[in-house]
């Protein structure tokens, strides 16, 4: 009894503790990237390069084929090792080995292994992309929810500021100092309160199911983040020129060497094409021997009769029999029905398409570069504002909080006051979000982590 009480204990503190975890953005991310499906596919797509770059060395090695056969014959049958017809039944085996190798095709085989690596780095880029595209997806999903968190924060105190207020105004309301509208008022307030916390704990929800889902978990119920008070402080990359963050952009981000890595595997494609044009050599060989089980002719008697004997042995025949066949193959491409001039033009084509989409990608680097630093920037200057507005927003409050205590001001427009000062507690913290989210962007350009300083 006490071993089965102390394995229940242990299991409830084993699931209260997975309960409330609190998750860090270094683990979001971790796991995020370990377990995302579009990550898994990517490296699914990662290890395929791999087979085919295999594919690519094997057509380097000779083709070495095996054959066997064994036929039984019923009739009249020309015996294969004496030329006669005889009428019997008789039982052939042969076997036979055949290889091939190329010798030349155009240089086709080494620019398919040269594109099966440029494939695999490709590839590689790819994956590292995807894993930046998430990483930067749960930064904000995770600051969402500090968001949200603190903006429930708010709203709860404001309504607890208002209960307290409204019982004050019942008071005073019974002591016939204010009218018994001014109560009215208060309770519209407190209900307003209610439904803006209720809404704020949606929103939390909501944003605690979104990160959950993007990490794969199903337990979203009980998913829950670190409180973390990350401060919106001055990032030294938005002091840089914007031309030294787009040049170190284009060294550091991904999305330039999968251009190029695309524009170098078009150009192999065409090496590749214009060596269907040129002749192609190949050697080949292949050894051959066979066995009868017929009966043999020695001769024949006084009467002109054949004499038989049994078969020779099995390896006797097998020696007596074999044969060897080699010697290499020229083949000269003289017409084809245009198929490979049309090949060769369809990745010509493609070629051009790759280096438009490598200019492309350079204009979309700088273009995206140019975007993040005035985002940043007017994410910047919104907060300092938003701290502005509510440093006024609170002495109004104060003051107002002030005239309504001695009865210089009614319900409403005290109201009123609170909700503006509400606001702008909260408009401070969704731009202090917004910046801090908006400068890990811009940083993400230059090359620092999404989760260093942060």
């Amino acid at each position: 009894m006490f071993k089965l009480i102390l394995g229940c204990l242990l299991f409830v503190g084993i699931t209260t503790s997975a309960q409330n975890k609190k998750w860090t953005l270094q683990e979001c991310v971790d796991y995020a990237i370990k377990n995302n499906i579009s990550i898994q596919q990517s490296e699914l797509d990662l290890k395929t390069t791999d087979i085919i770059k295999k594919d690519a060395i094997g057509a380097f090695l000779p083709s070495i084929n095996g054959n066997a056969s064994h036929s039984w014959n019923i009739g009249l049958n020309q015996n294969i090792t004496t030329g006669l017809l005889q009428n019997q039944t008789t039982q052939f085996t042969s076997a036979g080995l055949n290889s091939n190798i190329t010798i030349y095709n155009g240089l086709q085989n080494q620019n398919k292994l040269r594109k099966a690596n440029l494939s695999i780095i490709a590839a590689q880029f790819q994956v590292s992309k995807m894993k930046d595209d998430i990483s930067l997806n749960v930064a904000n999903a995770f600051l969402q929810i500090l968001f949200n968190k603190e903006n429930l924060k708010v709203q709860k105190e404001q309504l607890s500021n208002d209960e307290k207020q409204q019982k004050k105004s019942e008071e005073m309301v019974a002591a016939g100092v204010v009218a018994r509208g001014d109560l009215l008022d208060v309770k519209a307030t407190v209900a307003s309160d209610i439904q803006k916390v209720i809404a704020a704990e949606n929103n939390l929800f909501l944003s605690n199911l979104s990160l959950a889902q993007l990490l794969q978990i199903e337990d979203f119920q009980t998913f829950d983040i670190a409180d973390v008070d990350y401060q919106a402080n001055t990032s030294a990359t938005l002091l840089e020129k914007p031309e030294s963050i787009v040049e170190k952009a284009k060294q550091e981000r991904v999305e330039l060497k999968i251009a190029k890595a695309n524009l170098e595997l078009a150009q192999k494609d065409v090496k590749i094409a214009k060596g269907a044009f040129e002749p192609s050599l190949t050697g080949f060989y292949s050894f051959s021997s066979r066995v009868s089980y017929a009966d043999r002719i020695l001769g024949v008697d006084a009467f002109g009769n054949p004499i038989f004997s049994g078969p020779l042995p099995i390896f006797d025949q097998l020696s007596n029999n074999k044969g060897h066949n080699f010697g290499v193959q020229l083949n000269i491409p003289i017409l084809n029905g245009f198929s490979a001039k049309n090949n060769l033009d369809r990745f010509k084509i493609a070629l051009d398409r790759s280096k438009i989409s490598e200019k492309q990608a350079v204009l979309d680097l700088e273009r995206n570069v140019y975007t993040a630093i005035i985002n940043a920037k007017g994410a910047m200057n919104a907060y300092e504002a938003a701290i502005a507005a509510f440093d006024a927003r609170k002495e109004a409050y104060n003051y107002a909080k002030e005239k309504y205590a001695v009865g210089m001001m009614n319900s409403f427009d005290f109201s009123q006051s609170q909700t503006l000062f509400t606001n702008s507690q909260s408009e401070v913290l969704r731009t202090k979000y917004d910046y801090i989210f908006k400068v890990k962007i811009v940083e993400f350009y230059f090359g620092i982590p999404i989760t260093e300083k942060l």
